[in-house]
């Protein structure tokens, strides 16, 4: 059979066919289409969907016409033959645009890019589109400066470049568009000043600089933009005041200059501004009165003058303001008493004026003519009583009365606020019976009426309050009644306090309590057994019910509760034996069984040494170790122990001689190696065997007990004492008339037990020389481990421990114990990677008798603490907001409590969800936001407007992610 072989001739016709084809299909597609497919081809896409049918189709085209016009996105005019728009809005798409696209669509009117991934330099091409109106690029990361050449687009209306990595300076030249109406530059990286060249817009309406890195004073030439309606320029770093030519703008409908740093006083000129309807000047350092022409700008909506220094009293004239639906002047200098005619403003539903220094009564009629949605009052000087119609017009969610001095009892007008989402009057002088029917109150979640004088009992139908979720009426000596029935079964409890309350009767079981992680009834008259239903308390974190008259035997089920930390029951009348299985309990760090009627041996685990002997005193018929009250041994073991203490007692007395010597050898070294300060003593802690001072200075200086540590000219090292356990010693140097109140101070911080606090182990001193010997935890510091990537479960765990570290610091021990050096190097973590603060207390420790010491009983909440120690609690709590942000972003933001907060929150948020893998839709985006306002609250310019601890603990508990946390304990 003959095998054909192509001649040249046949490979000739082939080639010609096959470049025939190829002509064919490239002159089937238009040059604006094949751009536009290169475009394609150029850039990434991360949605595969995105630009999918972007292809070209098999038949024919028609003459003249652009196959492009029918792809998702591409606009073109009625015949098919100019591209007028393009929309990539939304489609996922990265990189690096190149120019070559825009050579050909001359004729585009409109181009968006915006919610993309288009980084490096602005495609300077795009200049050339001169009939371009409209042009939005919106989040991306385009970076770098911003090119010239923008001027160059005549026609433009529209320029939306929000949300970039823009740097250096702003376009001055964008000015000279006469046709802009719209200019949105917010949300960058610029630097410098406004140019004041911003003023000679001829057709600007709309303009938005906020949160870059401005600086430098606001041009008074921006006075001259008479068409603005919106200007919105503030999280920035202004210098000096505000303009008063401001006050020019007549047009202008929203004014936005919150955050920027404004010093002096508001301008009257500003109420020359008879269309406005918002003006928001918060967190800046303004001073003086709130302008009483303000009342002039009777469109006015909303009004946010807080965190300034505003002094004096809100104008009487602000009852001119019908319109006006937000009044926030919370976090000034203001007082007087609230006009009335605030009462009377129909439209008025925000009302926060918090944390100032108003007094008087509340308008009677206040809520009788409004729909107020939110009303928060708290810390000032209020009295009187709540005014009876606040909650009349039914949408009231919010009312926050805390920290004043009202009066008398509660308005039964309360119980019909079935919109109640809020409710916070502790710190009052609250009386008589509590009025509120729960059976009435839906939605109502967090209820705080501590610190008053209520009786009557808690209201038994508070079982009907499905959505409740904290509970506080702690400190109510009159209160009485009982524990109401079913209280433990409300769905989403978590939280429910009513210590010293004189409640009386039982402890109602433990029916469902998936939620509840806070239960303290201490200093009651409860008596009767703790039921075993308690173990279906699976996420109880702190049950405290001492000072009781509680009786039976201890319920070994609550050794099972895994999240259990905080175990008081001290006060009581329990009897039997303590379960050992307690110390089986991984999470358990401060238990309390003292005076109770306990007996027999304290089980010899570790865990219960380490909780010391104040844990078991009280119960007469309890021995063991840490108490030094031994257990006698049985009769007939009594001649055998004789026996055998006569067989070694001559071993002992040889062994004694051995030992004196060696020690008085030691001693002899030290003394020497020394010198002569003083001789030294120890004082040791639970979790410490009794060792001495020579026992421990000697391990200081074995080169085999100590690894590979620093020499002892170094003030933190790890050392090996002789029972080979291992500890962290910090060195101190103090004056020798201060050594008194140091050792008085290190043990008041030795017998401080919390779970997310390193324990003191021991303290070794002589005249001016002391060695602080604490827990070596075996995984290391936060410092050491920021940077590594983890998850966000993760790193909520690890800002919740040091919030409820700093918080018992500042609340729940006394007196208050700043912690004085909060950073991530003393944040350690141990073997369950719970972290841990570390070196609490240590800065005040070599000056510390040079200053009186806190009386006892003193509270952070009722001021009785010196100023020097107000301010190291500040300093916590902005240290603290610090590592938030640090921890967040992986070290990134690291001491940025001053920058922080030239950026617009949504701008922050984007950047932690991004770095950490949170997109839009993910639930967990909320819980990061509330942790990122913490750390904004927390680092707030004036110390006097942070949060306390114990607002930001709450403000942290209950999110989603505490569950999913709880998981991973």
């Amino acid at each position: 059979m003959e095998i054909f072989k192509p001649s040249c001739f046949h490979l000739l016709l082939l080639l010609l066919l096959l470049a025939s084809i190829l002509i064919s299909s490239v002159l089937a597609i238009d040059p604006y289409s094949q751009a536009l497919l290169s475009f394609k081809s150029d850039i990434i896409i991360d949605d595969s969907s995105s630009l999918s049918d972007w292809i070209v189709p098999s038949n024919s085209n028609p003459s003249q016409q652009i196959i492009g016009c029918s792809w998702s996105g591409v606009k073109c005019d009625q015949n098919s033959t100019t591209i007028v728009g393009l929309d990539l809005s939304m489609k996922s798409l990265g990189g690096e645009i190149s120019g070559d696209l825009f050579q050909l669509l001359t004729s585009l009117l409109d181009l968006n890019l915006s919610y993309n991934y288009f980084s490096d330099k602005f495609p300077t091409g795009i200049f050339n589109l001169r009939n371009l109106e409209t042009l939005d690029v919106s989040r991306n990361n385009f970076s770098g400066p911003f090119p010239s050449g923008i001027s160059n687009l005549h026609h433009l209306v529209v320029f939306d470049a929000f949300s970039n990595s823009f740097s250096g300076p702003l376009p001055a030249e964008i000015s000279r568009i006469e046709t802009l109406q719209v200019l949105n530059l917010a949300g960058s990286y610029f630097s410098g000043p406004i140019p004041s060249e911003f003023g000679d817009f001829q057709s600007l309406e709309f303009i938005h600089l906020a949160g870059n890195y401005l600086t430098g004073e606001i041009p008074p030439e921006m006075g001259n933009l008479k068409s603005l309606t919106h200007m919105e320029i503030g999280y920035n770093s202004y210098q000096g005041g505000i303009p008063v030519k401001l006050g020019n703008m007549s047009q202008l409908q929203y004014l936005d200059i919150a955050g920027a740093n404004l010093s002096g006083p508001i301008p009257t000129q500003l109420s020359n501004l008879t269309q406005l309807e918002s003006l928001f000047l918060f967190r800046n350092q303004l001073t003086g009165l709130i302008p009483w022409g303000f009342s002039n700008i009777t469109t006015l909506t909303s009004l946010d003058l807080s965190d300034n220094q505003l002094t004096g009293p809100i104008p009487k004239s602000f009852s001119e303001l019908k319109n006006l639906r937000l009044l926030s002047l919370m976090y000034n200098n203001l007082n007087g008493t609230v006009p009335n005619g605030i009462a009377m403003l129909p439209q008025l539903e925000t009302l926060l004026i918090w944390d100032n220094f108003f007094s008087g009564s509340l308008p009677s009629t206040l809520g009788s003519y409004s729909n107020l949605k939110w009303v928060d009052v708290s810390t000032n000087n209020f009295i009187g009583v709540i005014p009876p119609g606040i909650c009349s017009r039914g949408v009231l969610f919010k009312l926050i009365l805390f920290s004043n001095i009202f009066l008398d009892s509660l308005s039964p007008s309360l119980s019909n606020c079935s919109s109640l989402v809020r409710l916070r009057l502790e710190d009052n002088a609250f009386s008589g019976d509590i009025p509120l029917k729960f059976s009435n109150l839906p939605d109502i979640s967090y209820v705080d009426l501590s610190r008053n004088a209520f009786s009557g009992g808690i209201p038994l139908d508070i079982s009907q309050a499905s959505n409740l979720q904290y509970f506080n009426v702690s400190d109510n000596p009159q209160l009485g009644g009982i524990v109401p029935q079913g209280i433990w079964s409300l769905p989403l409890l978590q939280n429910f306090s009513a210590s010293s309350c004189n409640l009386t009767g039982f402890l109602p079981p433990f029916q469902s309590c998936k939620d509840l992680s806070v239960i303290e009834l201490s200093s009651n008259h409860l008596s009767g057994n703790i039921s075993a239903s308690v173990s279906n308390c699976e996420f109880l974190e702190k049950m405290d019910l001492s000072r009781n008259s509680f009786t039976g035997h201890l319920p070994e089920v609550l050794a099972n509760l895994s999240s259990l930390a905080i175990l008081d029951l001290s006060h009581n009348n329990f009897t039997g034996s303590i379960p050992s299985n307690f110390a089986n309990s991984s999470a358990l760090v401060l238990l309390n069984l003292s005076f109770n009627n306990l007996s027999g041996p304290i089980p010899p685990e570790k865990k219960f040494s380490l909780m010391g002997s104040s844990a078991f005193v009280g119960n007469p018929e309890l021995c063991g170790p840490p108490l030094e009250n031994p257990c006698s041994k049985r009769p007939n073991e009594i001649e055998l122990g004789i026996r055998k203490t006569q067989k070694f007692a001559w071993v002992l007395i040889v062994c004694s001689v051995v030992v004196v010597c060696i020690t008085v050898s030691v001693v002899v070294v030290l003394y020497f190696r020394k010198g002569s300060q003083g001789n030294w003593r120890m004082i040791t802690f639970s979790g410490l065997p009794r060792f001495t001072a020579e026992d421990v200075l000697k391990s200081f200086y074995s080169a085999e007990a100590m690894e590979t540590i620093p020499p002892l000219s170094a003030s933190v090292w790890k050392a090996v004492l002789p029972t080979g356990i291992t500890v962290s010693v910090k060195k101190i140097e103090v004056d020798a008339k201060n050594m008194k109140a140091v050792v008085e101070f290190v043990t008041l911080l030795g017998n401080m037990r919390h779970k997310n606090l390193v324990r003191l182990l021991g303290f070794c001193y002589n005249k001016n020389l002391a060695y602080v010997l604490y827990d070596n935890l075996p995984n290391g510091n936060l410092a050491a481990k920021i940077r590594m990537k983890s998850d966000w479960v993760a790193k909520y765990r690890v800002v919740i421990g040091i919030a409820r570290g700093l918080c018992f610091l500042h609340h729940d021990f006394y007196p208050v114990i700043p912690h004085g050096d909060l950073r991530a190097s003393n944040v350690v973590f141990d073997e369950n990677m719970e972290p841990q603060l570390a070196e609490f207390g240590f800065k005040f420790l070599p000056n510390w008798g040079n200053r009186p010491f806190l009386a006892p009983d003193s509270r952070i909440d009722t001021g009785e603490y010196d100023t020097a120690i107000k301010e190291e609690i500040q300093m916590d709590i902005y240290n603290f907001g610090e590592l938030i942000l640090e921890v967040l972003t992986n070290g990134r933001l690291k001491n940025a409590g001053g920058s922080v907060h030239a950026n617009p929150m949504v701008t922050l948020l984007r950047e932690i969800c991004h770095e950490n893998d949170i997109g839009p839709s993910d639930p967990i985006r909320e819980d990061i936001k509330v942790v990122v306002e913490v750390a904004l609250l927390c680092t707030r310019s004036r110390p006097v407007t942070r949060p306390s601890m114990e607002d930001v603990l709450k403000l942290l508990s209950g999110l989603k992610t505490q569950t999913m946390a709880k998981g991973t304990i």
